[in-house]
Order: C-alpha cells, then structure tokens, then sequence
C-alpha cells in the first residue's frame, strides 16, 4: 500500500510564478466520496489513474498507475463527475523539498494552492515566504469537493 502524506497551504503574492515552468492538469473524478477518491489526471503529455482513501490528519493511504492517455481523455469526458478540475501546477524545489503550487482555472479561478509531501507528519521542511495559511484540514480545499462546491461561489 502507498502512503501520501501532504500538507497543503494557500498562497499569497505572485513570487512564485518566476519559479517554475506551468503544466496544464485536466483531471476528474469517477468516486469522490470522502471515503475514498478515484481520480483520473492528464498531466501535460502524462496520464494517470489515483486512488486514494480517507485522510487522518495530513495522511492517507495512496495507490496511483500511469493509463493511456487516450483512454484517460475518455474517462475525463465520458465517466467523470463534472465539472473537471481544470489547473496549472508549478513543481519549485525549496530546501529538501519540492512545492507544488497550483492555479485554478475555471469556476476555481483565483484560488492558488501549495502541497508539500512530507516522509512524516511531524517532519521539518522550509516554508517559503510566498506560503501563506495552512489548510490541510478544510475541506473545502479538496480538489474532489472543488467540482461540486467551487471557489467562484464561495
């Protein structure tokens, strides 16, 4: 079984768009209950299908496989909860660490996230000055609860 343990924060200010080169995501969701997500993600030329369980804390249990990226295009359009996610993500090293830093398009515009992946809970890392809240714990921030309630109506 794979873990993922992420910690993710809003963001503020625009120094980060220097710091990396942006990879348009496309991804939906074929369960999204809290429970557990079945996501299918188009990641620039890459496509891969994540399941992922419930959270406890910044943890959760994670299993994720590359598909064909036809298939996924049809999963997208075809068997996914709508509306799709829609985002670019900019992956910047940060000490030990790589940020992703991603900017909603769509009904989520205006809402930029960062998540670091974390070996354990407790563990160090560096927090650049553009890392602002943390939210881990709201789920309103969950890219699965995202489609049904977006930023644009909150």
């Amino acid at each position: 079984m794979g873990v993922e343990i992420e910690r993710k924060f809003l963001v503020r200010g625009d120094a980060w768009q220097a710091l990396g080169a942006p990879v348009y995501f496309r991804q939906g969701y074929l369960s999204s209950h809290k429970e557990r997500t079945v996501r299918v993600r188009i990641e620039g030329e890459r496509a891969v299908l994540t399941i992922k369980g419930r959270s406890v804390g910044a943890t959760r249990s994670e299993w994720e496989y590359p598909i064909p990226l036809a298939e996924a295009a049809q999963l997208l359009d075809g068997l996914c909860e709508q509306p799709l996610i829609e985002k670019c993500r900019r992956r910047i090293a940060v000490g030990r660490h790589v940020w992703e830093v991603d900017e909603f398009l769509g009904a989520n515009a205006g809402l930029v996230v960062a998540e670091i992946e974390l070996g354990a809970e407790d563990e160090a890392f560096d927090k650049p000055e553009w890392v602002g809240q943390e939210v881990t714990d709201d789920a309103r921030y969950y890219n699965s609860n995202l489609i049904r309630h977006p930023f644009s109506n909150w």
